[in-house]
């Protein structure tokens, strides 16, 4: 059953799975994993291989391109945050 199993995810093809670019961040850091496993236990044809390979990149990308925004919007309310206080400090000094 593993085998069959194994055998299915090969004949999956790009297509059919949902475009990289519509993925969260949970989604695309699970399928990611998935590839990454698929390739290291081997047995996959070089198209299969190349194939997994290159939506492994696009998947590292989204999460990279993920993460970076979460951090860009922690940054911005941690601002937004200092601004606050120091607007609150000029007015307490008044």
């Amino acid at each position: 059953m593993a085998q069959q199993t194994q055998e299915t995810k090969n004949n999956e093809t790009t297509e059919e799975r949902p475009a990289v670019d519509t993925l969260d961040y949970e989604a695309a850091k699970e399928e990611l994993t998935q590839t990454v496993r698929a390739l290291e236990e081997g047995g996959l044809s070089l198209d299969d291989s190349l194939d997994l390979w290159e939506r492994g990149e696009e998947l590292a990308q989204r999460c990279e391109s993920l993460l970076k925004g979460a951090h860009q919007r922690i940054e911005a309310t941690l601002q937004k945050t200092e601004d606050e206080a120091d607007d609150n400090a000029s007015t307490d000094e008044s």
